[in-house]
């Protein structure tokens, strides 16, 4: 990797700002990566700020793309030229076992006691913790609360109810309204992680399972998974708009939130922002847990994720960068995440703090969705996860935008691959991870 490629990706993510303001005897300046997905940089700004002024130290916020996988890319060119130029890393929860070997073991320093156990076995690479839980996440369906009680609809159980319901609230609101830019259901329907996501929802919800299981079996190509793809296809412009094939996560909440959706799958972070004093749905919208398949082996299932901190192994200011993770995935900082920004804090007991409760009411019932939760093959996959979840977004993008017939997809991205892929066990991982490699 060429330092010149590394530069140039580093002028592409701009620093946003140089928070808090300069000190005679600063005795570091951090910089840290963070999302500017919705509010997120904001209020990872105002907890950087927040640790500068109580330790003498800096912060750098650096901007990087709201797309996941363009932001995975520029990680991996970053420290893959074992680059100093960030010293922390917001992370997916997908990412640890991708970027594991570049980062710092967090273990001796960091206590994770009463954070989700299954994130922070996620985020052991090794028997190494490369990352820090910071807020956990799951998928929720969104939902005009005061449009299906104007037309006497329950919130739908099935997919299929919801597809009946999305179809009749929609052509009676254009109908009363005249506004044929309004639909029935938004999601995340461009080619990258966030289509992942769905479409495991999708297929998981209809038993059809999770893609590649934990004991390394390619499931994916099966017949409830093509009943899932099958639906999902029938939505594009009947009740979804064509350009949903595009949307990732906020393209979604600014067609829901203009007013122009009955139904959205969205991440938490969006419940504030709906309810902004701005917003044109304020106060109209409620929140579920997102649909079951039909019939037998039908579940709810929404998608596991959440974001985590990690530090450069890189990095020159170990110490301070550390203590700034510290500080950043703290009981306080996540409660006041929590109350802020509507994101769901990985410390398991906040889910019974009243303060945050009265701000979020629908907390109360994401502990049971969070234990649950879909989770995507990152840990059997390793360090080839992005190699899969690319290979079946492709797959799915291509059911959603009528290239191809969901069994002819998911045999052409599983099968004939799979004739030439084997499942191993990683030698020397404590938690026998595997991992997807061509077979030689």
């Amino acid at each position: 990797m060429r330092l010149g490629m590394v530069a140039g990706a580093m002028a592409a993510a701009a620093i946003l700002v140089a928070a808090a303001p300069p000190l005679a005897e600063a005795q570091a300046t951090i910089a840290i990566s963070c999302s500017s997905l919705g509010i997120e940089a904001q209020l990872c700004r105002e907890g950087a700020e927040d640790w500068a002024r109580r330790t003498g130290n800096q912060v750098r916020l650096v901007s990087t793309p709201n797309s996941g996988s363009e932001r995975l890319a520029l990680y991996q060119q970053l420290l893959a030229a074992r680059s100093a130029d960030i010293d922390v890393f917001q992370v997916d929860v997908v990412w640890p076992g991708i970027l594991g070997s570049h980062l710092r073991d967090l273990g001796p320093d960091l206590d994770t006691a009463g954070h989700f156990e299954e994130v922070v076995r996620n985020n052991t690479v090794d028997g190494r913790l490369v990352a820090m839980p910071w807020f956990a996440s799951a998928g929720l369906l969104y939902y005009r609360r005061d449009l299906l009680e104007a037309h006497g609809r329950p919130v739908p159980e099935t997919w299929r109810e919801l597809t009946g319901t999305a179809t009749t609230v929609m052509q009676a609101a254009r109908a009363a309204a005249g506004n044929d830019r309004m639909w029935g259901h938004v999601f995340q329907g461009r080619a990258y992680e966030g289509l992942t996501v769905n479409g495991l929802e999708w297929i998981a919800s209809h038993g059809g399972g999770r893609i590649v299981e934990p004991d390394g079996r390619i499931s994916v190509n099966n017949p409830r998974a093509v009943e899932a793809l099958t639906l999902a296809r029938s939505w594009i412009e009947r009740i979804t708009p064509l350009g949903v094939l595009n949307y990732a996560e906020e393209e979604a909440r600014g067609v829901f939130q203009s007013g122009n959706a009955v139904f959205m799958r969205n991440w938490p972070y969006a419940w504030p922002l709906l309810n902004a004093e701005d917003s044109p749905v304020r106060g109209k919208v409620g929140v579920a847990v997102l649909p079951r398949g039909d019939g037998e082996g039908g579940v709810h299932a929404a998608g596991l994720g959440g974001e985590q901190l990690a530090v450069s192994r890189y990095t020159r200011r170990a110490e301070q960068a550390v203590d700034l993770v510290r500080h950043l995935t703290s009981r306080a900082e996540q409660k006041r995440r929590a109350i802020a920004g509507g994101f769901t804090p990985s410390i398991t007991d906040l889910y019974e703090d009243e303060e945050i409760l009265a701000a979020n009411p629908f907390f109360r019932d994401l502990l049971q969705i969070f234990r649950s939760a879909a989770a995507r093959p990152s840990g059997v996959t390793g360090p080839h996860y992005n190699r899969v979840s690319t290979e079946f977004a492709n797959a799915v993008h291509a059911v959603l935008s009528g290239q191809m017939e969901p069994a002819a997809a998911l045999a052409a991205a599983w099968i004939a691959p799979a004739a030439r892929r084997r499942i191993v066990t990683a030698p020397g991982r404590a938690a026998a991870r595997r991992r997807i490699r061509t077979a030689a």
